[in-house]
């Protein structure tokens, strides 16, 4: 039986949710980009995070960061060099709660986990 997958911590969600070209052609299906993608991009490429660094943050291991980080990095430059529609949606992860306890990594408040078990 397989392990179940480990949920990602993310500490904040998009404000814009779709990105795409502005000379009205659209091409093909948008692309997807899932909210753990975007958050290891806003992590790595905006805060200026080492993987590690990120993969702490997130709560796993850095291999699967470097996996989502280099899947993104293929989204969004599909996206920019064919003049696709890049929409941020979907995926398995948990948000930070914005209750006014601080978490460690992130300042944001406290992170919901499964099984309500609460990590620092």
């Amino acid at each position: 039986m397989a392990r179940p997958r480990k949920r990602r911590r993310v500490c904040r969600l998009p404000n814009i949710k779709a990105y795409g070209p502005l000379d009205g052609h659209i091409h093909d299906e948008p692309i997807i980009l899932s909210v753990e993608e975007y958050e290891v991009i806003r992590l790595i490429d905006l805060e200026g995070l080492e993987q590690e660094q990120c993969a702490e943050r997130m709560d796993v291991a850095r291999s699967t960061v470097q996996r989502m980080y280099t899947k993104a990095k293929e989204k969004v430059a599909d996206s920019l060099v064919n003049g696709k529609v890049l929409r941020i949606e979907g995926g398995d992860y948990v948000l930070c709660e914005k209750d006014g306890e601080q978490c460690t990594p992130c300042n944001r408040g406290r992170h919901r986990h499964r099984g309500g078990n609460r990590r620092p």
